[in-house]
Formats: C-alpha cells, structure tokens, sequence
C-alpha cells in the first residue's frame, strides 16, 4: 500500500503540483482571514479545472470553473475597506436554510447531469460522489466570499469526499491534498469560530 502511494505520488505531473501547492497556500491564508486566499485560489482552481475535465470528473471541473469566478467576487468582496467590510459571522437561521436548500438544488441537479454524462460521455464518472462533492463545494464558496463560519463543515464534506474520488482516478497527489485540506479546515473551523465569537 505505502509503495504503490509513493509510485502514485511520483507519477504526478509538475502542474499538479503547482495546483497543490497554490491551493493549501491560499487555505492557510483563508484561515488567516487574508485577501491572498483569493489569487492564489485562481491559480489552483483554473489548474484543477483541467486535471478534473481529463479525469472524467466532469462535476469537480464545473466546480472549479466557479471556484475561478467566485474568487473574483470574493476577491472583491474582501477588499472593500469601508463600514460594511465582511466579518466573520456564524449564519443567522435563514442563511442555514438558504444554504441547506442551495445544496440539495445543486446536489439534485449535479447528480442527474452527471448520471447523464456517465451514460453518453464520460464512462467513468463516478455521479453520486462528484455530485456530494461539488455540491458542497458550491456551497462552502459562497459562504467563504461573506465569511460565514458554517463554509468550513461545507469544506470538510467537499473535502472528505474528495480524497476517495481522485484516489480512485489515478490522482494519488490530489487526493493527499484534499488530507491536507481536511487538517486546514478543522483548524480554519476552530479559528473562525473564535473569531466570530470575538
């Protein structure tokens, strides 16, 4: 097991491990409440667009794709320097139902594209766990641009099912990133709870 993960990890190409890289970087400086998670992030997610639309996981490129545009936004976002700068906050209880209800739409809508892609374009789509994976990933990004504390459990599901996925998919390295992640957002979790509690 151990030998087959090191002939995995050094099989992985130079531009997956840029998009590592970038991506645990830009979540260290999202736990520090830092405007870089968002350049950062853009070279991640633009890079992970493509590894995840050449893995047949057509669902985490889509993703990607709107990590890319929703850094824009919350890149923006986070630099407004005026009275209503974004602060860490827990969500009141009609943004837990907003987002409850984001997630099961984008869950529901994910998993039967996906099961239609499996069926006519991509064989090994796997449409359940890209579907609970994007849409959870969905979810924590539009959580993160307002600085909602609730977008680190959304970034724990995404996580967590993401380490399975690419591992089943040949991407050893991408899925001991998502580990990683895992440990970074248990960490941003705890510090953004502090933070809203401050």
């Amino acid at each position: 097991m151990y030998s087959e993960l090191i002939t995995a990890l050094s099989s992985a190409t130079w531009w997956e491990w840029a998009a590592v890289i970038s991506g645990i970087t830009s979540v260290w400086y999202s736990r520090q409440e830092n405007v870089w998670v968002y350049p950062l992030g853009l070279i991640n997610t633009i890079i992970y667009t493509w590894i995840s639309f050449e893995a047949h996981l057509p669902g985490e490129a889509l993703v990607n794709f709107y990590y890319t545009a929703m850094s824009i936004y919350g890149w923006y976002c986070w630099l407004q320097r005026n009275e209503k700068k974004l602060q860490v906050r827990f969500s009141s209880a009609t943004y837990w139902k907003a987002q409850l209800t984001f997630f099961v739409v984008c869950y529901g809508v994910l998993y039967l594209s996906l099961v239609y892609l499996k069926q006519n374009f991509f064989e090994g789509t796997i449409p359940w766990a890209d579907a609970l994976a994007s849409a959870a990933a969905f979810t924590g990004m539009w959580l993160m641009t307002q600085k909602k504390v609730e977008s680190w459990y959304w970034w724990l599901l995404t996580n967590i099912t993401a380490i399975p996925l690419y591992y089943t998919k040949g991407l050893a390295l991408t899925s001991l990133y998502y580990l990683v992640l895992t440990l970074l957002a248990i960490d941003g979790l705890i510090k953004w709870k502090k933070l809203a509690t401050a």
